[in-house]
């Protein structure tokens, strides 16, 4: 699919868990490209988290094939995991701290929560459910606004 054959992927990759590190090294580096590029820290809260679900979705989606079942992808390098979560994780907090964001759960669990909607995304987009606009519009508005219907806030 790369356009490369199989002696030139060799060369590279001398086996399968040394592509798999490769692949997994080269969406981490492009992911955290996209956070840069995102400039997170300049922007309000709500256009942070539409920006850095886009840019996951859209990185994530290069790489499926480190999703596909069966495969065993490579511990995450510490220092690249440090480096993914850290912006999200002083996003939320930043949310947190000015209100943006419910103060009644941890930036844990709310790191836990968007972390899993965005794997979830990608999924979407990979199984062909979802273009990744919508599938990181509807990541973004359950994720700041919750699974409620609009019209039916306020109700009880």
């Amino acid at each position: 699919a790369a356009g490369v054959g199989r002696a030139t992927l060799y060369r590279y990759f001398p086996n399968r868990d040394a592509l798999l590190t490769g692949l997994t090294t080269a969406a981490g580096d492009e992911l955290l490209i996209r956070i840069a590029d995102a400039e997170l820290d300049t922007v309000p809260v709500p256009t942070a988290i539409a920006r850095l679900t886009r840019g996951f979705l859209t990185a994530g989606s290069k790489y499926a094939a480190l999703l596909q079942p069966g495969i065993r992808l490579p511990d995450k390098d510490a220092d690249l995991k440090q480096r993914l979560d850290r912006p999200v994780r002083e996003l939320i907090t930043r949310g947190v701290t000015d209100g943006t964001l419910r103060t009644d759960l941890a930036v844990d669990a709310l790191f836990e929560m968007f972390t899993g909607l965005l794997e979830k995304g990608l999924l979407m987009v990979l199984r062909g459910e979802s273009g990744i606009e919508q599938a990181s519009s509807a990541v973004v508005t359950v994720f700041l606004d919750g699974a409620t219907d609009p019209a039916a806030r306020g109700t009880e």
